[in-house]
């Protein structure tokens, strides 16, 4: 068992000492501390506005959290996107075939370096991170569990990466699909849901009492100056249909996985909560039937808001959906590593016309 691990390690290590040599990692992390210090310094000055209830740290650090995950899905499909038929293409890879370097190993350790790359850029932020703890309301957990499932999603995403540079042929084929893959799970959901609510149309009745204000400008009686009632009907999207679907977004599932983090009112702090509850409140289904009856509400008040709940009671009453989401994503990444292992094990039983091999 330590020889295998031992493989990975000098994979891993001969990886990671390539990518650190190179001028562009570095430039690349530079400007990822510059545009991460921007929106830090951004979501404060916008927080600060609002007062010292705004809950600035809770902002920052969501914000920077979800600013690495986009930069990070963004990146690593490069990274990651041409491990293996990269090496294939430059006649490395089958000279690193004929050592005691065993496929799993090769595959692993490649993963591993093209996760840890993407770690950087969280290691990058970890000063601005720093500054909204010390902001405050801020809470541990809240840490613990959004930096475990944004490592989780770096890592699916490197996998997905590496995992097709193994089984597709041509490294540029292979980059475009990853991206492809991470702009289906991140954009194409949102764009499955929105379809699927949209086609799926329920009628919905809406019911107005009026009170007819008498033309001399006295107060109405709402006992006897009530208008007859006004049916209207129109179609409404049913959303809370489609709703599993975004349980396969990656930021649905960073938000929907931390914890929640309201004010006094019940209303959302950061971005996860706000993420969290906009996302929450598609599962509850529209009142198809509606009722406003102004005769009764004149002498009462037009509105009390008893009828609208706040983020943090809409929470409460919908179902988690986030390990969902990461299940299909660990399945997808671990699944590509296994066909990638499949296409790249040797002896290869079967290659494509053209495939070079040293």
């Amino acid at each position: 068992m330590s020889q295998f691990f031992s493989g990975i390690g000098t994979i891993l290590s001969l990886e990671l000492r390539q990518r650190v040599r190179g001028v562009a990692a570095w430039v690349l992390l530079g400007i990822f501390v510059i545009l991460v210090a921007m929106v830090t310094g951004a979501v404060w000055i916008a927080l600060a506005g609002f007062g010292p209830e705004a809950g600035a740290g809770a902002g920052i650090y969501s914000t920077i959290i979800y600013f690495v995950l986009l930069l990070g899905t963004l990146v690593t499909p490069a990274l990651s996107g041409n491990a293996i038929n990269g090496d294939r293409d430059a006649g490395t890879l089958a000279t690193t075939q004929v050592t005691l370097i065993t496929t799993w190993q090769l595959i692993l350790g490649k993963f591993l370096a093209a996760w840890i790359t993407a770690l950087a850029f969280l290691v990058a932020a970890l000063p601005f991170l720093l500054l909204s703890l010390v902001s405050g309301d801020v809470y541990w957990d809240t840490i613990l569990v959004s930096v475990v499932i944004l490592a989780l999603e770096l890592a699916v995403v490197a996998a997905v990466g590496v995992g097709l540079s193994a089984i597709i042929q041509k490294p540029l084929f292979s980059i475009v699909t990853t991206y492809l893959v991470v702009a289906t799970l991140s954009v194409g959901t949102l764009i499955a849901f929105g379809l699927g609510g949209l086609t799926t149309q329920t009628e919905m009745k809406s019911t107005y009492i009026g009170l007819d204000y008498p033309m001399d400008g006295s107060e109405p009686d709402p006992d006897t100056d009530c208008l007859p009632p006004e049916v209207t009907t129109y179609p409404v999207p049913r959303y809370d249909f489609w709703w599993p679907i975004l349980s396969a977004n990656p930021y649905v599932v960073l938000a929907d996985a931390s914890p929640s983090n309201f004010d006094s009112d019940g209303q959302p702090q950061d971005l996860f909560s706000i993420f969290k509850v906009g996302v929450r409140s598609v599962q509850l289904p529209p009142d198809l039937e509606t009722t406003y009856d102004e005769c009764s509400n004149y002498n009462t008040g037009y509105y009390d808001g008893s009828e609208y709940p706040s983020g943090e009671e809409i929470v409460a009453k919908t179902v988690p959906s986030w390990f969902v989401g990461l299940t299909i994503h660990v399945l997808l990444g671990a699944g590509l590593l296994v066909g990638g292992w499949a296409r790249t094990r040797t002896p290869a039983r079967l290659l494509t016309k053209g495939s070079r091999i040293a």
